[in-house]
């Protein structure tokens, strides 16, 4: 996976060449060739993220160009972090941010969509959670937008998972439990 052009295809995230060279100064293939020079393939992530950063990139593009490298060089798989694999699923809800929230906090009510045990460890209020899962290996974030009076976006990110494989049951499962939450709260609401 040596080519900058395979690397445009699968380490990306559809962010093409103009929009990488309007935001950084440079294509894709040049950051690329600029990473490898300075010994890019034998560095750890930290290590590409200083050489991206000496360019005068803000911390945003300095981890969207280091992850892309390592993306197109072999290095990171796709959904792979520095702390595992993640998996992610969201879903825009007809309810209240304050009823989203309280579906995830309220024992009771997330009984009904989703029954499995979890540590909640930081929470602010109709914003975000901080989760330990029940097997006390992962974690899950949770973040909660309002999208209206009455709508609010809900997105789940399973993180530390073994590998690529648990991504996709994960993703499977998050997309359940999420259309469950989603079944209970709109059909509340009407």
């Amino acid at each position: 996976m040596s080519t900058a052009r395979k690397g445009s295809k699968t380490g990306t995230d559809g962010v093409g060449d103009a929009a990488v060279r309007a935001a950084t100064g440079r294509s894709w293939t040049q950051w690329f060739r600029l990473i490898d020079a300075a010994g890019g393939r034998r560095m750890d992530h930290p290590g590409i993220v200083a050489v991206v950063g000496r360019n005068g990139l803000r911390p945003w593009w300095q981890q969207m160009v280091t992850v892309a490298n390592e993306r197109a060089r072999g290095l990171r798989e796709r959904y792979q972090t520095p702390a595992g694999y993640q998996a992610g699923r969201s879903r825009t809800i007809q309810a209240p941010s304050a009823a989203v929230f309280g579906a995830w906090t309220q024992a009771g009510v997330r009984r009904r969509w989703l029954p499995e045990a979890f540590t909640i460890r930081k929470a602010t209020r109709e914003k975000s959670l901080r989760i330990t899962w029940a097997d006390g290996r992962t974690d899950v974030e949770v973040n909660f937008s309002r999208k209206g009076a009455n709508k609010t976006q809900v997105s789940v990110q399973h993180r530390k998972l073994k590998d690529a494989r648990a991504v996709g049951r994960w993703q499977q499962f998050w997309s359940r439990r999420l259309d469950r939450l989603q079944r209970l709260l709109e059909r509340g609401a009407g």
